[in-house]
């Protein structure tokens, strides 16, 4: 069974008020043509379809447009589940009405895992999609008061989800979670406060396969696990990533061999470093002006409007940096990284107010209430 793994798509983003729909669209034609050339028998999203639960029109033409080519041109079946970007609600629309067509949708949780299953020479393959769910809702679904967190609702799912698959069958599990020692970008919304959100990477252990979204570097956690990465770079962190997607073919043995897939950008993010002489120069045969820029200025002195004189040679600076000026030394990236999050902001606030540090429970209680605020927000679109 050969299929291509992708996730994280965040149709619809903005980065520094410049759209990315036109860029997004051109990265989508590649992976269109990617599935065509490489003959794949499937087509894996693994959430993060759209970057917010009540899309624009233009990202949800977008997809409309792609999923047309895949399923009604290509004939290749598309498994598809909700991130938690994504209104489980609205992506999963009409699901079983589509999956007729060939396109499988996975929005909102529903209780037992659900999977489709796909036939080649070697017989059959089990397709385990596990839309995002807070820990909440699968504890409140399976009966079981214990399910504490990410991790423990995970194992849940997919101890069910192995269950149903019968013995020495290959199977595929597509999931949006964070695996404990993936490495973060920037642009990724946190699934939980601290680290309650990281699931052990031994939760998927019997998978012929694990489809992972959620993180943007592209990354394998083992030799079955792996996360595609973003189809774009989505913040200044991720200027050194190399986007891909995933062709992954599984043999009659179970064994997957993955081929990382370079995607090409519209429009690169790049950051550049000189003196705004030195830049005013113009790029370098081999640089696009037209790339995403993040620049960093030597210069000691004054400088006049230095913003307006390079957007005439490069139109597309998002940010300047003068580290000579603002004292922080060479990371052009670090006034990108928050300094705290909220539950380092509510607990140096508790401190304030009552002369008290945040105790453990009330720390839990703190960030139980961040996660339900996160799912009314993602279930009424805001």
């Amino acid at each position: 069974m050969r299929f291509l793994h992708t996730a994280d798509w965040h149709l619809g983003r903005q980065f520094h008020n410049f759209s990315l729909i036109e860029d997004q669209r051109h990265v989508l034609d590649q992976l269109v043509a990617l599935a065509r050339d490489a003959e794949v028998e499937a087509f894996v999203i693994a959430g993060d379809v759209f970057d917010r639960a009540v899309p624009a029109p233009d990202a949800v033409g977008l997809l409309s447009e792609c999923l047309e080519e895949l399923v009604l041109d290509l004939r290749i079946p598309v498994i598809m589940i909700a991130g938690n970007h994504d209104s489980p609600r609205r992506l999963g629309f009409a699901s079983s009405l589509l999956a007729r067509a060939g396109l499988h949708v996975y929005g909102r949780y529903e209780g037992a895992p659900r999977a489709i299953v796909l036939e080649d020479r070697q017989g059959p393959v089990h397709f385990c999609a596990l839309p995002y769910a807070e820990p909440a809702m699968v504890r409140s679904a399976s009966n079981e008061p214990g399910l504490s967190g990410h991790a423990d609702a995970m194992q849940w799912l997919t101890r069910g989800a192995k269950a149903a698959i019968p013995g020495g069958e290959r199977s595929v599990c597509v999931a949006h979670c964070f695996v404990a020692g993936g490495s973060e970008s920037e642009s990724e919304r946190p699934l939980s406060v601290g680290g309650a959100a990281a699931v052990p990477a031994r939760c998927f252990d019997g998978f012929s396969y694990t489809a992972l979204g959620h993180l943007h570097r592209p990354q394998a956690m083992g030799e079955r696990l792996h996360y595609s990465g973003s189809l774009l770079k989505y913040s200044f962190s991720e200027i050194p990533h190399r986007k891909s997607a995933n062709i992954v073919e599984i043999g009659a043995s179970g064994g997957p061999s993955v081929e990382r897939v370079a995607l090409r950008p519209l429009r690169d993010l790049r950051l550049v470093e000189g003196t705004l002489a030195q830049l005013l120069q113009g790029p370098a045969i081999d640089e696009n002006a037209e790339d995403f820029l993040l620049v960093r200025l030597a210069d000691t002195g004054a400088l006049l409007d230095p913003m307006s004189r390079l957007r005439e040679i490069y139109p597309n600076v998002l940010h300047i940096e003068r580290p000579a000026l603002e004292g922080g030394g060479p990371d052009a990236l670090r006034a990108h990284r928050g300094a705290c999050g909220d539950p380092e902001l509510f607990a140096a606030f508790f401190e304030q107010v009552t002369g008290e540090g945040l105790s453990d429970a009330q720390a839990a209680a703190f960030a139980e209430v961040l996660d339900a605020v996160a799912h009314a927000d993602r279930e009424s679109g805001q």
